[in-house]
C-alpha cells in the first residue's frame, strides 16, 4: 500500500529569525504552546503559514525555542520545541514524540479498547493535529495550513504506530478553504475503506464511528471513561442520556443491564447511530428515543411528571468564544435545574462540560449553587475529567469537567 502522492512536500519552509516581548519570552520558556501576534516583535519579511520559527533570547542571541509560523491565526507561532537543548525539527523529531505519545496510551490499550486518541494536540506536541484510532483505521485531522509541509514526515509514522491499515485525513472548515493543499475532506490517503461507518470496540462494548462525515474524527473518545462508569452504575435503572449523540452513555447502560434508556438529540440521523451502535451488542433493555431541542425536551418530560434512575447531560460547548462564557455559565445552571427534577429519588445525575473557557471550578460551583437552592440532600460523590489517552500538556488543555450527584 501507498501514501497519496498529496502528502509529499511541495513547499520548503523558510526558517524564520523570531524575537518576542518579555511576556512572550517567559511563555516560551514555561513550555506554553502558543505565542500570540501581539508578543512578536521581529520576524522575517514574507513568513508564510508552516515556516519554521527559531526564537531566539531577548537579551542573549540563544535559541529558546522552536515552532511553526501561522499566518492565518492570532496565535501566530505553535510550539514544538521549548528550552534551551538543540532540536532538528525532522521525521525522526515527529517520530520520536509519536512514540512518546503512544507510550502514554498503552495502559488503555491492555483493556479490551481498540479506539483511542494517538495524537491530543499541543498536548502531545502537535499544536492543531489530532490523531484518533478506530480498530485498524487511523483519522488525522488537521486544523492549520502549518501541518501541510510536514505531513509526508508524520503520517507514515502516525500508520507504522498505530499499526493502521487505512488513514483518513480531515480538514477543519477553515483548512478546506485553503487553496495550499489539494485535499479533500474525509479522503482516504492510505490502504482503502470499503464503509465510511467503522466498528471499534470501547472497554467490551461495540460502537461505529463514520469517519468520513462524523462529527470532529466521527466519535468522542474523551468521554470513554465516564460512559463506562456511567454503564457499571445503570443495572437495572432508567437511564436518560441527554445530548447522546452516537448513544455513547446510552449503549454502555444497555450492555450493563439498563431496565430502559432514553437518548434525547436535536439529531434524527445522530439518534439512528445511537439505535444502531445499541444493536451491535447484546442487551434486553427498552432504547427509546427523542428527537428535539434539550432545553424544550427536557421541561416537557419535568410537565410529564416523568423521572429517571440515571440522568446524564453532556452538552456540547456552549462557550467557543470569550463573549460566550456569560451565556453559557447559565445554560450550564440552566441544565442543572432541569437535570436535578429529572432525576429520581436515590438517583444519580451527571453534569458534564467541554467548553475550555469555562473553567472545572466556574462550572463545579455553578453546579453546587443550583443544587444547593432545591433543598433536597446530595452529595457530589465523583469529578473527572478526561480519559488517559487525553493528557494535558498545558492549562488551556483542560476542557472536559463531569461531576456525578447521589441524590
Amino acid at each position: 500500500m501507498l501514501f497519496s502522492p498529496k502528502i509529499e512536500n511541495k513547499y520548503k519552509p523558510k526558517r524564520l529569525a523570531v524575537k518576542l516581548n518579555t511576556k512572550g519570552e517567559q511563555f516560551v520558556l514555561q513550555g506554553h504552546p502558543w505565542v500570540f501576534s501581539n508578543n512578536i516583535t521581529k520576524i522575517n519579511d514574507g513568513a508564510k503559514s508552516g515556516d519554521l520559527a527559531i526564537i531566539f533570547g531577548k537579551s542573549k542571541n540563544r535559541v529558546i525555542g522552536l515552532g511553526l509560523y501561522d499566518a492565518n491565526s492570532p496565535i501566530r507561532i505553535k510550539m514544538l520545541h521549548s528550552g534551551y537543548e538543540k532540536a532538528e525539527i525532522n521525521a525522526a523529531f515527529f517520530h520520536k514524540k509519536i512514540e512518546e505519545a503512544f507510550s502514554k496510551r498503552k495502559g488503555l490499550l491492555k483493556s479490551n479498547t481498540n479506539s483511542y486518541r494517538l495524537l491530543f494536540g499541543e498536548n502531545d506536541g502537535f499544536p492543531g493535529l489530532i490523531a484518533d484510532v478506530y480498530a485498524k483505521v487511523l483519522v488525522v485531522k488537521i486544523y492549520s495550513e502549518i501541518w501541510l509541509p510536514y505531513l509526508e514526515s508524520i503520517i507514515p509514522s502516525l500508520q507504522k504506530t498505530a499499526k493502521a491499515e487505512t488513514v483518513v485525513l480531515r480538514l477543519s472548515r477553515s483548512l478546506e478553504q485553503s487553496k495550499l493543499h489539494q485535499f479533500e475532506n474525509g479522503e482516504v490517503i492510505y490502504g482503502s475503506l470499503e464503509n465510511e461507518v467503522v466498528k471499534f470496540v470501547e472497554h467490551n462494548v461495540n460502537f461505529s464511528a463514520n469517519v468520513i462525515k462524523g462529527h470532529k474524527t466521527g466519535y468522542f473518545l474523551d468521554h470513554r471513561a465516564n460512559r463506562k462508569q456511567v454503564g457499571q452504575w445503570s443495572k437495572g435503572k432508567t437511564v436518560l442520556d441527554v445530548f447522546s449523540y452516537a448513544g455513547g452513555f446510552s449503549v454502555h447502560a444497555l450492555f450493563n443491564g439498563a431496565k430502559e434508556v432514553t437518548s434525547l438529540d436535536i439529531s434524527a440521523q445522530a439518534l439512528e447511530i445511537a439505535v444502531q451502535n445499541g444493536k451491535l451488542n447484546d442487551y434486553i433493555g427498552k432504547h427509546k428515543v427523542i428527537v428535539g431541542d434539550a432545553f424544550e425536551a427536557l421541561t416537557n418530560l419535568i410537565n410529564e411528571n416523568i423521572t429517571f434512575d440515571v440522568v446524564v447531560i453532556d452538552p456540547p460547548s456552549f462557550a467557543k468564544q470569550a463573549s460566550e462564557i456569560n451565556l453559557a455559565k447559565k445554560k450550564y445552571a440552566q441544565l442543572a435545574q432541569l437535570g436535578e427534577r429529572l432525576t429520581a429519588k436515590k438517583g444519580l445525575l451527571v453534569l458534564a462540560s467541554c467548553s475550555s473557557r469555562v473553567l472545572a471550578q466556574d462550572f463545579f460551583e455553578i453546579n453546587r449553587g443550583v443544587l444547593d437552592k432545591t433543598n433536597r440532600p446530595y452529595k457530589m460523590i465523583l469529578k473527572t475529567e478526561h480519559d488517559t489517552d487525553h493528557p494535558i500538556g498545558f492549562p488551556e488543555g483542560a476542557y472536559l469537567k463531569c461531576g456525578y450527584y447521589r441524590f
